[in-house]
């Protein structure tokens, strides 16, 4: 007796339908944990509060030099400014001033 060969056939729509499947799933896997996913939204306001901090900080000492650099136009020099550079970078006093030196 011979036995009759069987070929398993699979259809076209159910490999099609699967690979649609594992393309959605695929799709919903990056959604969830990808770099812009669901998971990452935490990360990522952590990250934006941080930075936020970081810009506002820059933006107070970036003011801060903007001021100390209109302090200093030649054209119009703020004498009290200008006496303590004097004082403090090229070691300047005024005659009648008394230097304490600190060890």
């Amino acid at each position: 007796m011979k036995r009759a060969a069987t070929h398993l056939r699979i259809p076209r729509q159910s490999v099609s339908q699967s690979f649609a499947l594992l393309a959605l799933l695929l799709l919903g896997a990056v959604a969830l944990v990808g770099p812009s996913g669901l998971l990452a939204w935490n990360e990522n306001a952590r990250l934006l509060d941080q930075r936020e901090k970081e810009l506002k900080d820059l933006t107070a000492e970036r003011d801060r030099l903007k001021n100390r650099v209109a302090l200093l136009d030649p054209r119009h020099a703020d004498p009290d400014l200008v006496g303590e550079l004097l004082r403090s970078d090229l070691n300047m006093a005024h005659p009648d001033e008394l230097v304490i030196a600190q060890h």
